[in-house]
């Protein structure tokens, strides 16, 4: 009951006082707001990048360009993988299939529609290897990649924004310049890793290398295993044969990277904790921020109803109870704003996913309570020299304030 009545002095203070109770939630508001933003950008974030990955097969090994170890740890990306040593590979007992990919946005023209789209070449594996299947038409051949072939397979949404309800195959398209014959369009099946395959273009290897990229490099060497649980030793036999086919030294660097679906999953893991720390930091700056703000307002108003302190000290009020009424006054600012601060973090992430289009977020109960125990932590925090403070007045001084 004395604590209730306490409770409600502390509500009564900061109704008379508004417009100072609003300004000091500000600082909070905007602090569990970043807060809420921050965990929800990340948890929406590191779940849709696993569920990108669980479309890779449990069977696939991804072989990278890598760094040019003669420049040390600051190198860049060196280009070193070619056509020919996907098919170098193929030839290993525990390979079943090499798919070489390279990738670059382009322009894809049917009449006066014109699309971006994500354009890859690759050769007749690549789909045989994701479990990717034509929803009309044929995919690649092998015929089309050994004759650098004009030839494209369109991916769903692609062909849905070109043509519509019209045929597309055997109509003419013209990507980058050159015109190509549609043969294939795939089904529906939204992403691959993290590409998101109904918005690519599918063009023989040979093809794109010699007519459109300009180089004869590929990006990536997707793999497919004979056995899905011998991938420690495929990949080490990848790593000895690709030593072999670049030339290299016993003790230089590899210039390539191999990677499972489990370290691709564990590299984007060890991006999302940078990311968290970042984002984290922020948001705990802007509640660091907001605490001041509070304590700042807290020491006015200790400053303001000093004569009030006295007067309840004069009438039987002790120090602890002062103490209490103003931590309390603190803590109901920051929950109040934390509160408010949890509604606009949650209307600030759904604006963000609705104007980036592929930021995904997702709001949890938990993070909720913990922006707010965050909330309610600083407050107090933030109030607790100010109440310490005004529980150590004088009375007799106190009274004789103006």
């Amino acid at each position: 009951m004395f604590l209730l009545r306490i409770c409600m002095m502390a509500a009564s203070s900061l109704r008379a006082n508004l417009m100072r109770s609003i300004l000091a939630c500000l600082g909070v508001i905007f602090g569990v707001a970043a807060v809420v933003s921050a965990m929800a950008i990340l948890e929406g974030s590191t779940r849709d990048a696993v569920k990108r990955f669980e479309t890779l097969g449990a069977d696939q090994i991804i072989v990278t360009n890598g760094n040019d170890g003669r420049r040390g740890s600051r190198s860049v990306v060196r280009l070193s993988l070619t056509e020919s040593d996907a098919n170098a590979l193929g030839e290993l007992d525990s390979v079943e299939n090499t798919a070489p990919e390279s990738l670059i946005t382009a322009q894809i023209k049917y009449f006066e529609k014109n699309l971006s789209i994500q354009l890859l070449a690759t050769n007749h594996n690549y789909t045989r290897i994701n479990g990717y299947k034509p929803e009309r038409g044929r995919e690649l051949a092998k015929q089309d990649v050994t004759s650098g072939r004009k030839v494209c397979i369109l991916g769903h949404k692609v062909a849905k924004e070109l043509f519509g309800e019209t045929p597309a195959i055997g109509a003419r398209v013209r990507i980058g310049g050159l015109g190509f014959t549609v043969v294939g369009v795939m089904e529906k099946k939204g992403f691959l890793g993290m590409r998101d395959v109904d918005e690519q273009v599918i063009i023989p290897l040979t093809t794109g290398l010699t007519r459109l990229f300009g180089n004869k490099y590929v990006q990536f060497i997707t793999i497919q295993a004979q056995d899905s649980n011998e991938l420690e030793s495929v990949t080490q036999e990848v790593k000895r044969k690709l030593r072999v086919e670049h030339s290299i030294r016993a003790g230089e660097p590899d210039d390539f990277r191999v990677m499972t679906k489990e370290q691709i999953t564990q590299s984007v893991g060890g991006f999302v904790d940078i990311m968290a720390i970042v984002l984290y930091s922020i948001a705990g700056i802007s509640l660091v921020v907001g605490g001041i703000g509070i304590t700042n307002i807290m020491l006015v108003s200790v400053t303001e109803r000093t004569r009030e302190i006295g007067v309840r000290m004069a009438v039987g009020a002790k120090r602890g109870d002062i103490l209490l009424q103003f931590l309390l006054e603190a803590g109901v600012v920051s929950v109040f704003g934390g509160g408010l601060g949890v509604l606009l973090g949650r209307g600030f992430t759904k604006i963000l996913e609705n104007v980036t289009v592929v930021l995904q977020t997702h709001t949890t109960s938990r993070s909720i309570l913990l922006a707010l125990g965050m909330a309610f932590f600083t407050g107090v925090a933030a109030g607790l020299y100010p109440a310490f403070r005004a529980s150590r007045l004088d009375p007799v001084e106190a009274l004789r304030h103006e």
